[in-house]
């Protein structure tokens, strides 16, 4: 990924409510900043600020209120059902030794009329198991990416307000599983309810987490504009007890610094509980069409198990392009 190695040097904070110590230390400081990144300590904690956030002015707690409160990453996939678009699908599942069993290369392209979708598969091939004789897919991972990259029939009334909504994990079975995965794809760093033995510590902002992770938050060039950055990553001094706490490896996210939208974001979550375990890489980067934002590329690769159910190990690439407005 082109995006994936870009550097850091990041505003590294314990948690929100210590901003005000930070900009307090930063205007009694402000004389002796100069090129070099400026840490300051408050009861054991280290912060950091760069050179880039300090000499710039920005204001560190409107960005990261917004941050916490963003919506803009979940609309931009709800914003799909509203237009027409373009869009090169793969899906691949492997056996525990890595071999293929299964896999799905297309090209669909959806369209949005009268207040209405549909969607025409314009080429397709698969192999293996991926599909069983009446067509249902045999893999929750190729089920749930159909769930959010494909039309079935006419579907119709849909829009992208987000605004107000309260997602709820809805159902039972393997329809309860993929509304689970959609949260964790859409509220990264979110308490999620109903996922036993962390629901909870999937929470990135909440005040028991700041024991747990580093924060930092920078200016950098992103795709030819600077943008700002907010990096999350476990701390590299946790105990056994903290360690079986963390669940998001890492969240990197870039924001566009006017409207604060998501244009990128790359994480990994892990856990191991006695009923379940997995471990999942995203990466995802979007666009503007129409002044709106939509998804671009996004990249997926899981291993996870759950108790009664076989072992899924699966990636899957979409690659959107073509976007058109609703007719």
């Amino acid at each position: 990924m082109h995006f994936t190695n870009t550097k850091y040097r990041g505003f590294k904070y314990k948690g929100f409510q210590y901003i005000g110590i930070i900009l307090v230390m930063f205007v009694c400081s402000s004389a002796k900043l100069n090129a070099q990144d400026t840490t300051f300590k408050d009861g054991g904690q280290n912060f950091t600020l760069t050179d880039a956030i300090v000499r710039n002015h920005f204001d560190y707690k409107e960005i990261l209120q917004r941050i916490k409160e963003d919506t803009s990453f979940y609309k931009a996939f709800k914003t799909l059902r509203t237009i027409g678009y373009s869009s090169y699908n793969f899906i691949q599942m492997k056996d525990k030794n890595e071999k293929v069993v299964a896999t799905l290369n297309s090209k669909t392209k959806q369209t949005r009329k009268d207040n209405c979708r549909t969607m025409e598969v314009l080429e397709e091939q698969v192999t293996g198991n991926l599909r069983d004789a009446s067509g249902s897919y045999n893999y929750v991972t190729p089920s749930l990416y159909a769930s959010l990259f494909f039309t079935k029939g006419t579907i119709c009334g849909e829009t992208n307000i987000v605004k107000g909504k309260v997602r709820e994990i809805k159902g039972s079975g393997i329809d309860k599983a993929k509304e689970q995965l959609k949260m964790l794809f859409f509220n990264p760093g979110k308490k999620i309810a109903g996922i036993p033995f962390i629901g909870d510590k999937l929470d990135l902002y909440d005040e028991s987490a700041h024991e747990l992770y580093d924060y930092k938050l920078d200016y950098v060039d992103y795709h030819g504009q600077l943008v700002y950055v907010f990096d999350v990553q476990p701390k590299q001094d946790l105990g056994f007890f903290q360690k079986d706490r963390v669940v998001v490896d890492q969240m990197i996210t870039w924001f566009n610094p006017k409207t604060l939208e998501v244009l990128g974001r790359n994480y990994s979550l892990s856990y191991k509980a006695g009923v379940y375990d997995f471990n999942v890489q995203m990466e995802v980067e979007m666009t503007y069409f129409n002044g709106v934002l939509v998804p671009k590329i996004l990249r997926y690769k899981g291993n996870w198990d759950v108790v009664f159910k076989k072992r899924e190990r699966g990636l899957f690439t979409a690659t959107l392009f073509d976007f058109k407005a609703a007719q």
